[in-house]
C-alpha cells in the first residue's frame, strides 16, 4: 500500500572543510538529538531519454534509513513535493507506475544512477521536544548506470520541514547556515546533479520568444497539453480540484484547435479534438457531480431548520457518497485506457510535427485579433437568440449553448493575451462573468432535475417530499435573477470585445 507526505526542503553546498554552526542557538531551536551515521543506497530509474528528470520527477528504489522501499517525488513548487512511497520489492509497485504512465508512456523505465550516501542527521527540537525540522549531511558518491559510465562525489546539506513543520523556519535554518559561510545548492535535487555531472543531463530548452500567431498558438497548446500530462498523477490521487484544472486545459486545448484553424490545419486536428471532447465528458462525470452535490448542500443549509422535514440530508448523502465513488471509478477507468494514452500520443505528435498554415506565418495582432472577433460573434447571435425565448425548457438549453460559446470566446482571448495585451485581457476578464453566469444558471438547471428526481424516491419511499418542493422552488427563483441579469453583464462584455487589431 502506497503513502504519500508533503516534503519541504532546502539543499545546501558542502565541502570536507564545512564546519555546521552551533544548531542549537538557532532561533525557535531548544534541543538538538543527533541521530548518528547511516548508509542509504538508491537506485533512480527513468527512461532512456530521462522524462521523468525534465519534469523534476524522482523515481528511487533504495535501502537502508528508516524508510526503505519505492519513492516517487512530484513536484509541487519550489522546495516542495509530494512523495509517495511504497514497499521494497523488485519492480516498481503498479500504483506508482500509475503515477508515472501519463509522463513515460509506453517507454520502459530503467536504472539510469545509483547513489550511495552515507549520511549524518541532526533533528533540530522545540523546547517541548517537538521536532522542527531535520537536518543531514550527506557524502554522495554518483554512479551512472545508463547513457554513460562516469562518476560523482560530493557533500550536501539539507534541510527538511518536520510533518506540519512552518516552512518560515527553514529560512530561520537557512540565515544560520548562510552566516556561517555555506551557500544555497544550485542543484534543485541529488539526481539533478548526478545526472548533470555523471554524463547527458535532460535537456530543459527556455522557449523561443514568439514572434508569429503560430508561435503564440503553439505555445499555449503546448502550455494546455503539458498541463493535462502534470494533472494526471494529481486526479488518480484524488487530489482537490485537480480534476477541474484537467478538465479545463482539456477543453481549453481543444478551443484552441478549433478557434485557430487558420493557424493549425483543422482536418489534421479534427480527431484530436473529437478526443478531447471525450476526456472532458469523461472528468466531468466526477466534477459535475462535485458542483452539484455542494449546491444542494448549501441550499439545504440555507432553509431554516423547521423546513427540512424528514430524511433530506440523510438522503442527499447517501445519493452523494454513491455517485461519488462510481464517478471516481469511471475517471480512473479511462486513464487508465488505452484511448486515453493514444490521446497523450497524439498531442506529443502534434507539438513535434504542428500542420501549420499560411495563417501561421502571419503578424499574431492580425490573426489572432480575426479569431477572437470571430468567437465573440458567434457567442453574440446565441446570446441574442436566448434573450428572445420565453422562461423555459427552450430557453435554458439557448442559455446552455450561449455558455458553452462564452466559454470558447474566452478560452479565445486568454490565448491571445500574450499577442494582443491589454484589449484581450480585458475582454477574457468580462467574457468569464458572462461564462460563469450562465455556468451558474445551467448548474441551476441540473439542480432542479436532481431535485424533481430526489422528490419523487423521498415520496416512494414514504419520506416527505416537501422540503425538495421548497429547495426547487429556490432553484426556480435563482435562475429568474440570473436571466434578469444577463443583459448588463452581456452588455459590458460586448463593449469590451476586441473590435480590431492593436496599431491596425
Amino acid at each position: 500500500m502506497a503513502d504519500s507526505k508533503r516534503e519541504i526542503e532546502r539543499k545546501y553546498e558542502a565541502t570536507d572543510a564545512t564546519r555546521l554552526p552551533d544548531l542549537g542557538r538557532v532561533a525557535g531551536v531548544g534541543s538538538v538529538a543527533r541521530e548518528g551515521a547511516m548508509e542509504l543506497d538508491a537506485v533512480y530509474y527513468d527512461t532512456e531519454d530521462l522524462r521523468l528528470a525534465a519534469a523534476g520527477i524522482t523515481l528511487r528504489r533504495r535501502t537502508g534509513g528508516a524508510d526503505a522501499g519505492w519513492h516517487l517525488k512530484l513536484p509541487v513548487a519550489e522546495g516542495v513535493r509530494d512523495e509517495i512511497r511504497a514497499p521494497l520489492g523488485e519492480h516498481v509497485p503498479d500504483r506508482l507506475a500509475a503515477l508515472i504512465r501519463s509522463r513515460v508512456l509506453d517507454a520502459p523505465v530503467v536504472p539510469v544512477v545509483r547513489l550511495v550516501s552515507v549520511r549524518d542527521v541532526h533533528v533540530l527540537l522545540a523546547g517541548d521536544g517537538t521536532p522542527l525540522a531535520e537536518l543531514s549531511v550527506d557524502e554522495v558518491l554518483a554512479e551512472r548506470l545508463h547513457g554513460g559510465h562516469r562518476t560523482a562525489a560530493w557533500t550536501e546539506i539539507e534541510a527538511e520541514l518536520a510533518d506540519e513543520g512552518d516552512p518560515a523556519f527553514l529560512d530561520t535554518v537557512g540565515r544560520a547556515l548562510e552566516e556561517a559561510g555555506i551557500r544555497p545548492s544550485t542543484a534543485p535535487s541529488k539526481l539533478a546533479r548526478a545526472l548533470a555531472e555523471t554524463g547527458p543531463a535532460p535537456e530543459r530548452d527556455a522557449p523561443a520568444r514568439p514572434h508569429t500567431a503560430g508561435d503564440h498558438v503553439l505555445r499555449y497548446v503546448h502550455r494546455q497539453a503539458e498541463a493535462i500530462v502534470a494533472l494526471d498523477p494529481a486526479v488518480r490521487r484524488g487530489l482537490p480540484d485537480s480534476v477541474h484544472k484537467m478538465r479545463v486545459a482539456t477543453r481549453r486545448l481543444r478551443s484552441a484547435l478549433r478557434t485557430y484553424r487558420r493557424v493549425l490545419d483543422r482536418e489534421a486536428t479534427r480527431p484530436l479534438g473529437a478526443e478531447l471532447k471525450w476526456l472532458a465528458g469523461e472528468l466531468g462525470i466526477a466534477r459535475d457531480r462535485e458542483v452539484l452535490d455542494a449546491r444542494l448542500s448549501a441550499r439545504l443549509d440555507e432553509l431554516p431548520r423547521t423546513m427540512v422535514i424528514g430524511p433530506a440530508r440523510a438522503r442527499l448523502r447517501l445519493r452523494s457518497a454513491a455517485e461519488h465513488d462510481d464517478a471516481r471509478g469511471r475517471t480512473t477507468a479511462a486513464l487508465d485506457s488505452a484511448r486515453y494514452l493514444d490521446l497523450l500520443r497524439a498531442l506529443e505528435a502534434l507539438l513535434a510535427a504542428p500542420p501549420l498554415l499560411p495563417g501561421a506565418a502571419v503578424a499574431p495582432g492580425d490573426e489572432l485579433a480575426r479569431a477572437v472577433r470571430k468567437d465573440h460573434k458567434r457567442l453574440a447571435g446565441r446570446v441574442a437568440r436566448a434573450l428572445e425565448l420565453p422562461p423555459g425548457p427552450d430557453r435554458d438549453a439557448a442559455l446552455h449553448s450561449a455558455r458553452k460559446a462564452a466559454k470558447r470566446a474566452r478560452y479565445a482571448a486568454e490565448a491571445a493575451r500574450p499577442a494582443l495585451g491589454r484589449p484581450a485581457r480585458k475582454a477574457a476578464k468580462r467574457l468569464k462573468a458572462v461564462q460563469s453566469l450562465l455556468g451558474d444558471h445551467q448548474d441551476g438547471v441540473v439542480a432542479r432535475e436532481t431535485l424533481r428526481a430526489l422528490a419523487v424516491q423521498a415520496h416512494a419511499a414514504g419520506e416527505p417530499s416537501f422540503t425538495w418542493g421548497l429547495v426547487y422552488g429556490r432553484e426556480e427563483a435563482a435562475a429568474a435573477a440570473t436571466e434578469r441579469e444577463l443583459p448588463g453583464v452581456w452588455h459590458r462584455a460586448h463593449r469590451a470585445r476586441i473590435r480590431r487589431a492593436p496599431g491596425g
